[in-house]
């Protein structure tokens, strides 16, 4: 057993714990490397359940809402196609593509993006699709998506996400102001319905506009 494997069981005892019950998403989170997807300096903290900091000023989110977040997107069929809007370093675009066919991820850094990509060949994954742009947006020209995930929190849901959703689909997100009062929120489509269902508070950074200038470091993914 080497050095990693110990923390890697402790993490998955204490999802356990705390009520991550799907057995597929803790597979998941065990097969993902997540030293890969964080920084050197906090290395010695990858299997620690805490979100830790990311280049341009970003976060890898906590494993236990990474987790949580997994199964609350319902992933029993291996054919989903899921979006990701906010690829970060990739670490959540990992841990949803060992449990779906294809993961397309939006992220407005174009540095990350490009880290990411490179964090997925390290950790041999090799079905997830970035691409750099507004999250706001979505991915049009791959919609629709029988998933949806937002790792960021959207003052109002985005119209554009909600549209790129397929009948039956559900899409979850982040609601609420930066430094306000959030909660995370799951969606079902049906038909041209919306059904929304609050699942628990949050607290997330906020899901900004258009693409980041490569020079600004600001609050995100």
């Amino acid at each position: 057993m080497n050095a990693i494997e110990p923390r890697k069981i402790r993490l998955i005892m204490e999802l356990r714990q705390q009520g991550i019950h799907d057995t597929r998403v803790l597979a998941a989170v065990e097969r993902v490397p997540r030293d890969v997807f964080v920084l050197s300096t906090f290395l010695d903290q990858a299997y620690d359940n805490t979100a830790l900091p990311i280049e341009r000023g970003q976060t890898i989110s906590q494993p236990y809402v990474v987790a949580f977040m997994t199964q609350a997107l319902a992933l029993a069929d291996r054919s989903l196609r899921v979006l990701e809007v906010g690829t970060g370093s990739g670490y959540q675009a990992a841990v949803l593509a060992q449990l779906v066919r294809r993961v397309f991820s939006v992220e407005r850094f174009k540095s990350l993006q490009r880290q990411a990509e490179e964090n997925f060949r390290r950790a041999k994954v090799h079905n997830v699709v970035t691409r750099h742009g507004d999250g706001y947006e979505g991915w049009a020209h791959q919609a629709p998506f029988d998933r949806i995930m937002v790792t960021a929190a959207a003052e109002d849901v985005p119209e554009a996400l909600k549209e790129q959703l397929a009948d039956g689909g559900l899409l979850i997100v982040p609601v609420g102001r930066d430094g306000g009062h959030q909660r995370l929120v799951r969606i079902q489509r049906v038909g041209q319905e919306f059904v929304e269902e609050d699942l628990l508070p949050v607290r997330f950074v906020p899901m900004l506009f258009g693409l980041a200038p490569e020079g600004e470091a600001c609050s995100g993914r």
